[in-house]
């Protein structure tokens, strides 16, 4: 039996072949399991469930790591249950389920062991689906930008954990009482793979992570800012953090910056910044609502 220390490895001399200008055996089998995969993938994508945004009920293992103030808005705005997602967005999601199709393929071709593929498993009354254990250990399949790979391939990523990807793999190996496992993990824009098996202490303590989540969620008000203001230059100017750009909640989240106005939008060269102090006004654009 192969062990997950092994894995990227025994993927890369699998396909490492292909440069000899030899063919990767592959059988009739496993092509009609990638084939059949692939099309559960397709069907899944094409018939999401119906989100449920209604405080505790809209706790999901995917979702209880995210900062404390973006996850009260998403279970309390009013205007987030009657946001609808862009069709660009559920193509990202598309290729996310068929890129992690390919890689359990690759894990299978290599000699590994894969069961407990979206298995349902629940911890403390929150409920998820985990991608699949591999070698015995829970393994959460992702694909990345580069820029975000870097945080798995280093190691790095407790230092910036955004999205919430500890807490979710410390509520599946809750569930399995598995303790070893990881995040196997592609780079989009190279076609590089890592293996990032997290130390213990790096991953929260899951069942108080969702008994202080349950009591934010229900409470009146929005806990304090999930990540503070950094300066834009020297001139005082102050912005929205990198971990903030992209959150649906930034204008209602800061209604009150710039003593009220709220969020300013200016055309950089480089991109959109959203100011939430201005010391100085800036000599660019300003995107007005």
């Amino acid at each position: 039996m192969k062990k997950l220390d092994t894995l990227v490895t025994d993927i890369y001399k699998k396909i490492g072949v292909l440069s000899q200008g030899k063919k990767i055996k592959i059988t009739n089998k496993e092509l009609d399991d990638f084939g059949d995969a692939m099309k559960d993938a397709l069907k899944h994508w094409a018939s999401p469930p119906k989100r449920d945004n209604s405080l505790t009920k809209g706790l999901r293992m995917s979702n209880i790591g995210r900062p404390d103030r973006q996850l009260w808005y998403d279970l309390n705005s009013p205007k987030q249950r009657e946001t609808e997602l862009k069709p660009s967005v559920y193509i990202k999601f598309l290729y996310g389920h068929l890129l992690e199709v390919l890689m359990l393929f690759f894990v299978r071709l290599a000699g590994h062991t894969v069961t407990s593929e979206q298995k349902e498993v629940k911890v403390s009354g929150i409920s998820g689906h985990m991608d699949c254990v591999i070698d015995g250990e829970v393994v959460d399949i992702k694909t990345a930008s580069g820029f975000s790979f870097k945080k798995f391939k280093d190691g790095s990523l407790a230092e910036d954990d955004s999205f919430g990807y500890l807490a979710q793999l410390a509520g599946y190996e809750e569930a399995e009482q598995t303790s070893n496992g990881g995040f196997l993990v592609l780079n989009k824009e190279t076609g590089q793979i890592t293996l990032y098996r997290p130390e213990e202490l790096d991953k929260p303590n899951i069942k108080n992570r969702i008994k202080t989540i349950k009591q934010i969620v229900k409470a009146k008000k929005p806990p304090k800012f999930c990540f503070k203001p950094v300066p834009e230059g020297k001139s005082g100017n102050l912005k929205l953090s990198r971990q903030c750009f992209y959150c649906p909640h930034k204008f209602e989240c800061h209604k009150d910056s710039n003593d009220g106005q709220g969020l300013r939008s200016f055309q950089y060269s480089k991109g959109i910044t959203y100011l939430t102090h201005v010391e100085k006004e800036p000599k660019v654009e300003e995107i007005l609502a």
